[in-house]
């Protein structure tokens, strides 16, 4: 089998895309059967063809930025996107353009910037902004009773801005989250209560932005902090005296990963590949280049470098392990698909749009404060 640095390697784009209206291209979830979700910044979804990039659908509801989208696992027809308006939605991606087929509250205070579904289908949970100065919580839902039945919050474990929650892909039970606190936590859901549910904190010493599962067996969690940091845990060493830290670099920037001897102007997103065994790394230039690196206990290495597609900064990006190919989308409006051996059917790189529009796009300062801040007590 072609190993998959000779499958990135053969990356050119296939396909390129972009909508009409200027619009910063957020998040992207893949149906693999047919199509992608992206969220944009005018707090619209799209659906389009995964394979064209042809976009068949949109989704029009939301009143304020969207933290995220996700299709239900096994009923794919159905896709979730989360917003700072308060709510999380779900959608019939069979009826294109319809209103919500679900819609998930909690308290009118609460505003979400991080959403996830669990493998199982059955539990929805949503990270919300700081509320009054000192809390933010973790809302859950049973997305299988009528009306979305909110079945409670956790709310001792961070103290500021939940910037993700991640189930695990496989233990329906098992949920990581994130924090401008600082803090990573990762909590058993099984157990109940939030103080018995959580069973691990882990301190980014910064602003920790993002998080994905990861390891042969999904025991290993990749933190990227707002900063451009990036810490490698390992939670099989739980219940050892082993340290956690697989890797970890305060700055990824510094880190001499490219080819000219330079390293990456910022962090995109991390993916484990199933198929491969590695963890997947994308960075970027500020100029639209892509950097496709591998992470292990070693740090980076830079496995590709992708040019002349994006003109700017890469937001989000996706790997079909089916179809061998790389999706991204980012500040240029640009959503493109890249493929081994691709050819683009229109020639020409976009110029780029970010002059051109208002993108509404909200964006907190990073708070450098407070980040060793100890979990409130119960």
């Amino acid at each position: 089998m072609e190993g998959l640095e000779e499958k990135l390697k053969g990356l050119s784009i296939a396909r390129r895309s972009r909508p009409e209206e200027p619009t910063y291209l957020l998040n992207v979830a893949l149906q693999p059967a047919a199509l992608l979700a992206v969220s944009c910044s005018n707090f619209t979804v799209h659906l389009h063809n995964k394979d064209t990039l042809n976009m068949v659908g949109e989704y029009q509801g939301h009143s304020g930025p969207i933290c995220g989208v996700v299709f239900s696992h096994t009923s794919p027809d159905l896709l979730y996107s989360g917003s700072a308006d308060g709510t999380v939605r779900a959608w019939d991606v069979r009826r294109p353009g319809s209103d919500a087929a679900q819609v998930f509250k909690s308290d009118p205070s609460h505003s979400y910037c991080s959403f996830d579904l669990s493998c199982s289908d059955t539990l929805l949970c949503a990270g919300t902004e700081q509320v009054n100065d000192e809390d933010s919580f973790l809302v859950f839902w049973d997305v299988r009773k009528p009306g979305g039945a909110l079945l409670g919050v956790y709310s001792e474990s961070h103290s500021d801005d939940i910037t993700q929650v991640c189930f695990h892909p496989r233990d329906k039970d098992r949920l990581a989250s994130s924090s401008t606190d600082g803090l990573v936590n990762v909590f058993d859901l099984s157990r109940g209560a939030e103080e018995e549910a959580l069973l691990a904190t882990c301190n980014s010493d910064s602003s920790a932005g993002s998080v994905c599962w990861s390891g042969a067996d999904y025991t290993q969690l990749l933190c990227l902090s707002h900063d451009e940091g990036l810490h490698l845990w390992d939670l099989g060493q739980l219940d050892t005296d082993e340290p956690l830290t697989v890797f970890s670099t305060s700055d990824a920037r510094s880190l001499t990963v490219l080819a000219d001897g330079g390293g990456v102007d910022y962090l995109v997103g991390g993916s484990w590949l199933e198929e491969a065994q590695k963890l997947l790394v994308v960075g970027g230039k500020n100029s639209g280049d892509l950097h496709l690196m591998e992470c292990d206990d070693r740090g980076l290495r830079l496995l590709r470098t992708l040019k002349d597609g994006h003109t700017s900064t890469v937001r989000c990006f996706l790997w079909d392990a089916a179809g061998e190919a790389l999706v991204t989308g980012g500040e240029d409006a640009q959503l493109l698909l890249w493929k081994p051996g691709g050819e683009e059917l229109m020639k020409g790189k976009k110029e780029s749009l970010k002059s051109e529009s208002a993108l509404r796009v909200k964006s907190r300062p990073h708070k450098k404060h407070g980040y060793q801040r100890e979990k409130k007590a119960a």
